[in-house]
């Protein structure tokens, strides 16, 4: 009985390490990828931009040219990777939600249950600036974030649509 409750143990402290890491990506075959798609390259999370397949030599294997964007800095990266291996694809989440207020450089968040978050940073770029715009007017702000690889970055903001019948 002990050996059972020791092996059930031991079950739930590999799915709790396992769960960790393995709800960031998933991997997908090369010549599965698609523009427009995810994939991660030099450990960042990137939109495919462009794709290219090359064949190679006699006994060589296909190459697929991946050119990518990163989500959260913009930057282009590129990688050449043999198209029959496998890439690892980041489980990319969009929300929108709405912004009450920032505070110390960081924006309160109403989350739907009706519960705060204060952990996303205000954004230094134009999605700080059209933040600061739409509160200063007095709006009621929507921000989209993207989260990815235990990332999460404010990407848009909105003024939210008006609530009531008309």
């Amino acid at each position: 009985m002990a050996d059972e409750h020791n092996d059930d143990h031991q079950i739930e402290e590999f799915e709790a390490a396992a769960g960790d890491n393995a709800s960031l990506t998933y991997p997908v075959q090369c010549s599965a990828l698609r523009k427009g798609g995810h994939v991660v390259i030099r450990g960042r999370p990137c939109k495919i931009a462009e794709m290219s397949t090359s064949k190679t030599g006699k006994h060589g294997h296909a190459k697929v040219n991946i050119v990518a964007i990163d989500i959260f800095t913009q930057k282009k990266l590129e990688d050449l990777s043999p198209s029959t291996h496998n890439m690892d694809v980041p489980n990319v989440k969009r929300q929108d939600i709405e912004l009450l207020y920032v505070d110390n450089d960081f924006l309160v968040l109403q989350c739907e249950d009706g519960s705060t978050r204060e952990d996303v940073k205000f954004p230094d770029n134009e999605v700080g600036e059209d933040i600061q715009r739409l509160l200063d007017e007095d709006k009621t702000v929507m921000v989209t974030l993207l989260a990815a690889m235990g990332e999460e970055h404010a990407i848009s903001a909105k003024e939210a649509p008006k609530g009531g019948a008309e």
